[in-house]
Order: C-alpha cells, then sequence, then structure tokens
C-alpha cells in the first residue's frame, strides 16, 4: 500500500516553502561574497554570537552561505521531517532574534519594541516562530506513529 502524506504535512509545506525560497536565494547570492562583504555579515553577527568573530571572514561568508542553502534545501525537500527542517529554521531564527535584541539602537531603551532601525530585524523574529511550529508539528507526528 502507497504511504499517503498526512494533512499535517500538507498543512505545513506553506510554512516551509516561503522561508524556503527566501533561504536558498540568501544562500546562492552569498556564494561570492567578496571579504569585506563577509567581514560586514560576520561582524554584525558577532554581535549575537561572539565566536563568529574567532573565523575567517572568507571561512565565515562560506560558511554563512552554505548552512542558508543547506536549510532553504531542507525547508523545500518534503521527505525531510518538520523536526529536522525547523530546527534549521529555528536555529537562524535564534540568531536573529539574538542579534535585534543585542544590538544596540534596535530596540527602545528598556523595551523589546523596535525603533525604526531595528523593524527590519525584529520581523526576522517570525523565523523563530515558524522553525518552533515546525519542529512542535514533527514532534507531535513522530508521536502519533509510536
Amino acid at each position: 500500500m502507497a504511504k499517503k502524506t498526512s494533512a499535517i504535512d500538507l498543512a505545513t509545506y506553506p510554512a516551509r516553502l516561503f522561508p524556503g525560497l527566501v533561504f536558498l536565494n540568501s544562500g546562492l547570492g552569498k556564494r561570492g561574497l567578496d571579504e569585506e562583504g563577509a567581514k560586514g555579515l560576520q561582524d554584525f553577527a558577532g554581535v549575537a554570537l561572539p565566536f563568529v568573530k574567532k573565523l575567517e571572514p572568507t571561512t565565515f561568508g562560506k560558511l554563512l552561505s552554505t548552512a542558508e542553502i543547506v536549510t532553504g534545501a531542507a525547508l523545500l525537500t518534503p521527505f525531510v521531517p518538520n523536526v529536522v527542517a525547523g530546527t534549521a529554521l529555528a536555529g537562524f531564527g535564534a540568531g536573529f532574534t539574538a542579534m535585534y535584541l543585542r544590538t544596540p539602537g534596535l530596540t527602545e531603551e528598556g523595551s523589546i519594541k523596535p525603533t525604526q532601525d531595528g523593524l527590519p530585524m525584529a520581523k526576522d523574529t517570525w523565523l523563530l516562530g515558524t522553525g518552533l511550529a515546525l519542529m512542535l508539528s514533527g514532534a507531535k507526528a513522530f508521536a502519533a506513529k509510536k
């Protein structure tokens, strides 16, 4: 008997499709990143993730590009379990949220409310929520199979 795709998988695919396309595009766009561009991204990421400062900028750029491509591919590939794809997305979302909260000038003083400069980063917090929802969906589906 052929295995049917569950309604949960179909219901969660839009939550995977659109961020998957964005991540794939972003990662492919960073493939040829020069040292100056990589250094700028590294400095920004280093605010939230200090360990990235220890890498050479070009190495950081290649790792970031590859991680975005792999995350995009995982999200777009239907046979990759939601819990796996969601974990990758939530990881990026957590990093973006940390950068938003830790970068001076992106939030109002003493608040998590974004400033005008912080609004684009604040909007990236949806990645964390979507990733967590996919993880929970995947865990629920896994538990139901037991």
